[in-house]
């Protein structure tokens, strides 16, 4: 059983049935004794009346005086009583109807026992002493015997009816026992990078649960810290680092400027002014990330038709596709409207499609799929690269993680593209991932963001502006 509660409560009614089994079976031989206690003293009492009706002389007496003093007594009591009579050096002298002459035997020793007898079942048997004479005097087990076993069929139901109850009464204990820690698990899945303020709320009973709740907050506290001094790193280092950025472009164009360099000279400054664009882009993203995990952009959300924007960026991604000597296609399925802002969602599609174009080999080709519905945007941006390997996927969208190497005549991105994908599209509620294109090839990239839909809609598709292949 994985759950703690389930555990809790089979434990509990284990040891509830446990108990009770325990308790009943000492009760069950705590009672067969007391009944066989009375038994004894019921054999006494019979065997008092005898003496009393043999009278003081009893060793005088006579086999036949004895048959007349005594057989009035035992017949009466013959459904009660098995009693045998005998002699020490003699034998048997009397014998009660019910034993059908046949003795009851003798145990040495032992002046108390059981005994099995024909006709008659279990017998309890006490041995007196009456000199001469030795009196056996038998009761049967019969009564004694039922009522140990409706003594085991009862507690036996009870065992099996506390076994079930202990299992509802345990699940509803376990269930009250475990609430803080479903409280804490809940407060912790909640607390994520963009709300580490939350806190588990600790119960005012000093327990270890509220221990552990204090524990749990302190680690938050250190984490939020740590993640507050990564961000406030990040965006002091990123500000810092653009005013010497500026002067160094600024010199580096005022050289170029001034004309007094030769043509191999000139080309480095180039190289250096490059490097410096990129240098600039990377602060620009890492400022970017900076601001949209601490939740300090603020969309402007709009509700619009997509198929305007994927129209807009269609235009300039056959542009640059053709450039690479690639091929483009697109279409969109649906009408209705979905609210996102245009810019950062052309923000992503622009990098994803830069990493398309990166991976494509040669002619390779790029599609875009689009459909929207009553419930979601959803986009499938495919690639014909060498695709990612699936353990791989998960991890693409993380900070400075690389497709691989680029294709000769690129340049190598920061990684921090996808990154971005990844903290707009969360900006938007909505997901992102990548998985293996159709057939195991290249990489699918797919968005997912939720709509709200003011009429209703209405399945169609816009013509694909190249073909795309089934």
């Amino acid at each position: 059983m994985r759950s703690i509660g389930a555990r809790l409560a089979a434990w509990y009614a284990a040891a509830a049935a446990i108990t009770l089994a325990c308790a009943s079976l000492a009760g069950y031989y705590m009672l067969r004794s007391y009944l066989i206690a009375g038994l004894d003293v019921f054999n006494r009492s019979e065997f008092e009346q005898i003496r009393t009706r043999l009278g003081p002389d009893v060793s005088t007496l006579t086999p036949p005086e004895i048959e007349r003093r005594i057989r009035e007594v035992t017949e009466a009591a013959s459904v009660l009583f098995y009693i045998d009579v005998h002699h020490r050096h003699t034998g048997t002298i009397f014998f009660s109807k019910n034993l059908h002459g046949q003795p009851v035997p003798d145990i040495k020793g032992l002046d108390r026992y059981d005994i099995a007898f024909p006709g008659a079942g279990m017998l309890r048997v006490g041995e007196f002493v009456l000199p001469p004479f030795d009196v056996i005097i038998g009761t049967p087990e019969s009564q004694l015997i039922a009522v140990m076993e409706g003594y085991t069929e009862v507690t036996s139901a009870l065992v099996v009816i506390m076994l079930a109850v202990s299992v509802v009464i345990g699940l509803g204990l376990s269930r009250m026992a475990l609430r803080p820690v479903r409280l804490i698990s809940d407060t912790a899945s909640r607390i994520r990078s963009d709300n580490l303020g939350d806190r588990i709320p600790v119960p005012a009973v000093q327990d270890e649960i509220s221990a552990l709740a204090q524990l749990l907050n302190a680690m938050f506290d250190r984490l939020q810290a740590s993640f507050q001094n990564v961000r406030r790193f990040a965006a002091d280092a990123s500000h810092e680092l653009k005013t010497p950025l500026s002067l160094v472009r600024l010199h580096a164009e005022k050289i170029l400027a001034s004309g007094g360099l030769d043509a191999e000279s000139e080309e480095q400054v180039h190289s250096i002014l490059e490097e410096l664009a990129r240098l600039n882009a990377t602060i620009e993203d890492l400022l970017f990330l900076s601001r949209a995990e601490a939740r300090s952009i603020h969309l402007q959300l709009a509700a619009q038709d997509p198929a305007a924007l994927l129209q807009s960026f269609g235009v300039d991604a056959q542009v640059l596709a053709e450039h690479r000597g690639l091929h483009y296609a697109w279409r969109h399925a649906g009408t209705a409207e979905c609210e996102f802002e245009p810019r950062y969602m052309r923000r992503v599609l622009l990098n994803l499609l830069s990493n398309a174009i990166e991976a494509s080999p040669p002619g390779g080709q790029i599609r875009l799929r689009s459909s929207i519905d009553a419930a979601e945007w959803r986009m499938e941006l495919e690639d014909e690269g060498c695709g990612v390997p699936p353990g791989e996927q998960e991890h693409i969208f993380d900070r400075f993680v690389r497709l691989g190497a680029a294709k000769p005549g690129t340049s190598d991105g920061s990684g921090l593209g996808l990154a971005i994908c990844r903290s707009i599209v969360d900006l938007h509620g909505g997901q992102i991932r990548a998985r293996s294109g159709q057939g195991g090839r290249g990489l699918c990239v797919e968005i997912v963001l939720p709509v709200r839909v003011i009429a209703p809609a209405l399945v169609s598709a816009l013509p694909l502006r190249a073909p795309v292949p089934a």
